[in-house]
Order: structure tokens, then C-alpha cells, then sequence
């Protein structure tokens, strides 16, 4: 199982002189919408905010996330099949170790997001790659693709959309394809949908709303609201497997924090304009930084998955990483995203700083790669 994503790196990245360049972690330099700062939530207001919520959450806030869900994804949620988590890395750790035992398998669509492998291998499951966001274009391509991973240990497919690392979004059509698919197989679907807000180009659909009686989905007021540090998420599903969940979730982290519950609640009530602007400002950043590559605008996300094999020597990726480390450029290295299957790649947000220094880190990355 790895450790941190950076941590062959983490010597060198603090030793750095000079301007530093963050790109390597999916966050925002954004501060929250005002009613949902941790300044503003006043214990006169809130005078539980100090206490412990149900492990279930804040009634109040599981209401809000039911309407939320079946308004805006398409799931028929109801109160019993909601989870507030710690975070959506917390919803995902409750759902898988709910759902595999050792050595069954669950199928990720790659590049994928880091930490799912490692939360699949900590309940002594198999994580199965299935190379996806780059490799399949069409329907087709992407139900034989992941067909052709399925096994008899075989007991789920996770999913992001839009993805991270890619910003691929995929087409409903093709959710509907492998909700069917899994449907036929008996496969339980585990669906990261952290970047729903953040679909610029496509349009994004829950998978979990074709095949609700076996999805999982998870959510995250983290990404769509500046609220990384809150640590604050949700999981939606049929009732009786979310019960379930709550076993895995009630022995790990108890309940959610109840500060970040709190400001996930203020931001269903009023963050749409904040959201609103956020994403039009990521995806102004997004194209920039994709201009300056010389990369295709994303799609969704915010992150740029780059293949950079033609500028590597024989320290593979991560002496390429080392050398960036000379112009101040912190990224992410592809083999974090996919072993032995991404392994000349980075991936660079382009909201972890403001967007003009995000602009310059750019174009030193696009000097270091002759573009």
C-alpha cells in the first residue's frame, strides 16, 4: 500500500528557493462564501457546534441533501439512505469496506483519483485497473472495457465523473451502458461525483440515477465550496446497504465534523452564487493553463493530465519531477493515478493558486517541455 502521493518528493518540495508553484494538490485558493466561513458560525447561533452530531448527521442537513440529491442528480434518495461522512474519502471507505471482503475485487476506471486504490487495498480487497478515460471513445469501447476486467471475485466499479485526473466527463449514455452492465453482472457501482459542479464542457449525470438499487454514490461539499479543511461529505444509497455503511463509518470516524456539517447545510441554503462563480473562474483558469500547454480545453475537473514520456530520461517521472522542482513547479506524478499504466504523466490543478501565478507556473512547465 503507498504512502503519501508526495512523499518521495517531500524533502526536496520544502527545500525549495524562490517562488514555489503549488500544483499539485486538488484544492482552491478561494476562500468559502461568507455564511459558510468557520468565522461565522457562531456558537450563539449553533450551540451544538462543539458537540457530536448523530453518526447519521444533522437531521437538518440530511433533509437538505435529500431534496438536493433528487432534484439535482436524478436519485431517489430518502432519509434512511443518506451518510453525512468525513469527507467523501470517508463515504468511500464506509461503502467499500461495507461491500468488499478480502480478496474480492473492485474495478477503477483509470487514471483515477489516488486514494481509492489505497482505501480498496485497506480492507484487503484487490483494486483492479481498468484503463479507461484516455483509452475508450466510444459506448462500445467502454462497456467491453470494463467486461473484459469482470471475474467471479469480482464485486464493484468505481467511477468519477467528471474525472480526476482527466476532466473527462462522461456521456450519460455511456453511465447508462455500464449501470446496465452492472446490473446484469450483480455489481454494486461506487460512484465519486466530488466534481459534479464542475462539468464545463459535456454535461454531467449521476450513474447512481440509472441504477439507484445498487449505487453508492459520493459527494463532497469540499471541491464544490472551498471547504477541503472542513472535511465534510455525503453518501446516497439504498437504505439497507447504507446501514450498513454506518457500521464502517460509526467504527471509524464516528460522525462528520460538526462545524463542517454546518457549513455544508448554510451552503445548500445559500451558496449557489458562490458556486456559480467559482466554477465560471476555474474554468477560465482551466482554459488558460490548457492554452498555454498547448493542451486540449478541459472538460470538467480541475486538474490537467499531462504525458510527458518525451521529456523523461532514464529517472523516469520522477527525476522529470525533481528537475520541475528547479523552476519552483510542484506536480503530481502519474504513477499515483495508475501504476505501471500512467507512469509518464503529471497532474497539475489549476485552482490551487490564483490564476495568474497558476498562468506563470504554466509557462515555466510549458519552457521545460519545448511547447
Amino acid at each position: 500500500m503507498a504512502g503519501a502521493v508526495f512523499s518521495r518528493l517531500a524533502h526536496k518540495i520544502a527545500s525549495i528557493e524562490g517562488p514555489v508553484f503549488p500544483l499539485h494538490v486538488g484544492d482552491t485558493w478561494l476562500p468559502p462564501f461568507d455564511a459558510g466561513r468557520m468565522e461565522n458560525l457562531r456558537y450563539e447561533d449553533w450551540q451544538g457546534i462543539h458537540k457530536y452530531t448523530s453518526p447519521q448527521g444533522m437531521p437538518a442537513l440530511v433533509d437538505a441533501i435529500v431534496d438536493k440529491v433528487r432534484d439535482q442528480n436524478g436519485i431517489p434518495a430518502e432519509r434512511a439512505g443518506v451518510l453525512c461522512t468525513a469527507g467523501t474519502t470517508g463515504g468511500l471507505a464506509a461503502a467499500v469496506g461495507m461491500l468488499a471482503a478480502p480478496g474480492e475485487e473492485v474495478m477503477i476506471l483509470a487514471p483515477h483519483w489516488p486514494l481509492i486504490r489505497g482505501i480498496v487495498e485497506s480492507f484487503r480487497a484487490v483494486p483492479v485497473l481498468v484503463p479507461f478515460y484516455d483509452r475508450v471513445d466510444s459506448l462500445e469501447a467502454a462497456v467491453a472495457a470494463v467486461r473484459a476486467c469482470i471475474t467471479e471475485r469480482t464485486v464493484a466499479l468505481y467511477v468519477s465523473t467528471p474525472s480526476n485526473p482527466t476532466g473527462v466527463v462522461v456521456p450519460p449514455p455511456w453511465l447508462q451502458a455500464l449501470a446496465e452492465l452492472c446490473r446484469s453482472q450483480d455489481l454494486w457501482l461506487l460512484s465519486d461525483e466530488v466534481y459534479e459542479h464542475h462539468a464545463y464542457r459535456g454535461e454531467h449525470a449521476s450513474i447512481g440515477s440509472f441504477a439507484p438499487e445498487r449505487s453508492l454514490s459520493a459527494f463532497s461539499f469540499s471541491k464544490a465550496y472551498g471547504m477541503a479543511g472542513n472535511r465534510t461529505g455525503y453518501l446516497v444509497g439504498p437504505p439497507a446497504a447504507i446501514a450498513q455503511c454506518r457500521k464502517i463509518s460509526t467504527h471509524t470516524f464516528y460522525s462528520a465534523p460538526t462545524s463542517g456539517q454546518i457549513a455544508g447545510l448554510r451552503a445548500l441554503q445559500s451558496g449557489d452564487s458562490w458556486l456559480a462563480e467559482s466554477r465560471r473562474v476555474y474554468q477560465q483558469a482551466g482554459d488558460r493553463a490548457a492554452q498555454i500547454l498547448g493542451e486540449p480545453p478541459p472538460a470538467g475537473s480541475t486538474f490537467l493530465f499531462l504525458d510527458v514520456a518525451d521529456r523523461l530520461d532514464e529517472r523516469g517521472i520522477f527525476g522529470f519531477l525533481e528537475d520541475c522542482l528547479d523552476d519552483g513547479l510542484v506536480m503530481a506524478p502519474g504513477p499515483s493515478f495508475g501504476r505501471g499504466h500512467y507512469d509518464s504523466y503529471v497532474r497539475l490543478c489549476y485552482t490551487s493558486a490564483p490564476p495568474d501565478h497558476v498562468a506563470e507556473g504554466c509557462r515555466r512547465l510549458a519552457r521545460r517541455l519545448g511547447r
